[in-house]
């Protein structure tokens, strides 16, 4: 993940300024989901629904690129219309969201990996808690505080044992989470001692972290997906707003922060549009259509 900042655009600091699109044409539309197109209340609204419809019906590609797993995709599954992939798992998972949630393709975190980063924690992060996230299911220790749904309750170290709950399931990511450090703080001290083992990032305000296979976030998985179509970076237009969309966010031809985004985010991106309570991505595909 790069921590670089682009140079900001001076012709479109917010989504009030106009949106040109003389001198970019787009083929596809990458965006995501929590803090980005959805509301604060989970919810895609009237006029986000009726933007991504008309992307489509000009022409262009819709595509999710989220860190959700893909039981949470029921959300947006229901408003898909030909944008029926989505990108899962902060790149680790491919889905089909007109086939029941398919898994498309798996980019796993290697067991040993994962027990590595785990024994690294332990030891510079005491107190940290973890969860994984299987492509079969989820499994959390008991002090793991932030989760939805059922699924066994294990030392992390017995969820990854190669006999454990989920034997044979790709392991899609590793979710780490501590009570008292920082976030930022929690993220960097991930990132310096356990190099190596995986792509850390995180996408919530609390000291969660999201670690994947090395090689493995958003924009890996979504240069993948767009090479198998014939589309180029300079063709792809992406939304986000925490740090776990930034390599996204510096792949894609034109980006946009939105309005609540992270720090790190705004200093990266060359766009800005409005927050994701006031339909920021509805607003910059409606000026982008106009100009087509």
């Amino acid at each position: 993940m790069t921590d670089a900042a682009a140079p900001t655009s001076p012709a479109a600091p917010s989504a009030s300024a106009s949106v040109s699109a003389s001198d970019f044409r787009p083929r596809l539309i990458a965006t995501d989901l929590d803090g980005t197109l959805l509301r604060n209340d989970q919810t895609v609204s009237d006029r986000t629904v009726a933007a991504l419809a008309a992307a489509e019906e000009a022409g262009l590609a819709v595509v999710f690129v989220t860190g959700r797993p893909a039981r949470w995709m029921g959300v947006v599954a229901e408003h898909v219309h030909g944008h029926g992939m989505a990108i899962c798992a902060n790149g680790a998972a491919v889905v089909d969201l007109h086939r029941g949630l398919e898994l498309a393709e798996v980019c796993p975190l290697p067991l040993a990996d994962a027990v590595a980063v785990v024994g690294v924690l332990r030891t510079i992060a005491p107190g940290t808690a973890f969860a994984v996230e299987y492509t079969g299911g989820f499994g959390r220790e008991p002090e793991y505080p932030l989760h939805r749904g059922t699924g066994p309750i294990a030392p992390v170290e017995r969820l990854l044992a190669e006999d454990g709950e989920r034997a044979g399931d790709p392991l899609l990511k590793l979710l780490a989470y501590h009570p008292r450090l920082g976030a930022d703080e929690f993220l960097h001290a991930a990132r310096s001692g356990a190099a190596g083992h995986g792509e850390f990032t995180r996408s919530t305000s609390s000291a969660l972290l999201e670690v994947s296979g090395l090689g493995v976030s958003k924009a890996s998985t979504l240069e993948r997906y767009c090479e198998a179509r014939g589309i180029g970076a300079a063709e792809v237009v992406a939304f986000g707003d925490m740090p776990n969309d930034l390599e996204m966010l510096t792949w894609a031809g034109r980006s946009y922060a939105m309005a609540n985004a992270h720090p790190e985010v705004l200093a990266a991106t060359t766009y800005r549009t409005a927050a994701n309570e006031d339909d920021g991505v509805a607003v910059v595909i409606e000026q982008l259509l106009h100009g087509l």
